[in-house]
């Protein structure tokens, strides 16, 4: 098997993350916080360095790193807490439907209104485009840092900074960007992030990064181990969003992903822009194949195509027949696919694991699947 959907989840993992996510369960760990016997310090010490490691990541403090189910509970996390009725909201055109859906069901029930920032040919957004959009009542702007179908990345730095020269905080959709690139100083004032992508932690964990200038209402409230003699949730971080059990093994995991990528952040991205920059040049040669986003734009490992008057689904089953795991569809973007003007594409998406023998083994595989049509 030939794994090419890192964009979903990555695979495989560095083995320290495994093995960290069975110590959990093999040894005495107890519930972090929820005690002060030793096995229940462990957890603690295990979560505590997680959030350090992450913080590293992103230079905050960790504290504020908030640990969520997943990058879709983040999301909802930041936009359900810190939106009010009246609210005026920006967003970007290659929205995951982790953003869009809670937007939308927000707009639906009259809550607030929406803007799509303006994108240029190459899918990229201009500083000026969020002059343009802004209103007297816009109260958030949520930024996708890097496209979940073509990979492009946007240069969010210059557009945080134009959203907050008119008072708007930001939230920073990381899911396809952290890990591999540079989080820290984006100015974001919200960062929310999958551990088990770019992190190569467990499914289940999630990350939401709260800045000093928001504070979110918590969707959850209930038992934190803290502040146990009041009925009301405590305002201490990150308490004041943890409500239930922590999924400790999945967390220990993470750990030691986030330490792999902080050692190593920089040289995965090189490498995996390389790999889907080789894939790009490959595919491109196939007259029947179309390749979508600008090749010279920033980017992450992810690329779609599609092979002409051919479906998506076909082509990605014909795939996995010969041993490829590759998605096809709209991958929750169906934003992003209107502003392509597609019903849908074939995704690679590379990890730091994936070689470049796959890479010539899947250009190899288009290349004949072609030819016997």
């Amino acid at each position: 098997m030939i794994y090419l959907d890192n964009a979903a989840t990555s695979f495989p993992k560095p083995p320290q993350v495994l093995r960290a996510v069975a110590g959990v369960m093999m040894q005495p760990f107890g519930n972090p916080g929820r005690g002060g016997h030793k096995a229940a310090l462990r957890a603690g010490r295990v979560t505590d360095a997680c959030r350090e490691a992450v913080a590293e990541l992103l230079g905050g403090v960790p504290e504020r790193v908030i640990f969520t189910l997943n990058c879709t509970d983040a999301l909802n996390m930041a936009i359900r807490g810190l939106l009010h009725r009246g609210d005026h909201v920006l967003v970007t055109h290659d929205a995951h439907n982790a953003v869009m859906r809670p937007l939308a069901g927000l707009e639906q029930r009259g809550e607030i209104t929406l803007s799509v920032l303006r994108a240029n040919e190459n899918g990229l957004i201009a500083p000026e485009a969020i002059s343009e959009a802004v209103q007297p009542g816009t109260a958030l702007c949520v930024l996708t840092h890097a496209s979940n179908v073509t990979g492009t990345v946007q240069p969010v730095r210059a557009l945080i900074a134009a959203a907050h020269g008119f008072g708007i905080p930001v939230l920073l959709d990381a899911a396809q960007s952290a890990g591999t690139l540079d989080l820290k100083d984006t100015g974001a004032d919200m960062i929310a992030m999958p551990g088990h992508k770019g992190l190569l932690g467990p499914m289940g964990t999630g990350i939401l990064y709260v800045g000093e200038n928001v504070s979110p209402r918590p969707l959850r409230e209930g038992g934190t181990g803290s502040a146990s003699e009041s009925v009301h949730q405590p305002d201490i971080l990150p308490d004041r969003y943890e409500s239930g059990t922590l999924q400790l093994p999945a967390i220990a995991g993470l750990l030691q992903g986030a330490r792999f990528v902080r050692t190593h952040g920089a040289a995965i991205h090189e490498y995996e822009t390389y790999l889907i920059d080789k894939l790009r040049s490959r595919l491109s040669a196939i007259p029947e194949v179309t390749v979508y986003g600008d090749g010279e734009a920033p980017r992450v490992g992810v690329l779609s195509f599609n092979l002409q008057g051919r479906e998506c689904a076909e082509i990605a089953d014909l795939l996995d027949r010969r041993g490829f795991c590759l998605r096809g569809g709209l991958h929750c973007a169906p934003c992003m696919h209107r502003w392509l003007g597609t019903q849908g594409t074939v995704r690679a998406s590379v990890g730091p694991f994936s070689t470049e023998a796959e890479i010539d083994s899947l250009g190899d595989a288009i290349a004949q699947i072609v030819q016997v049509r």
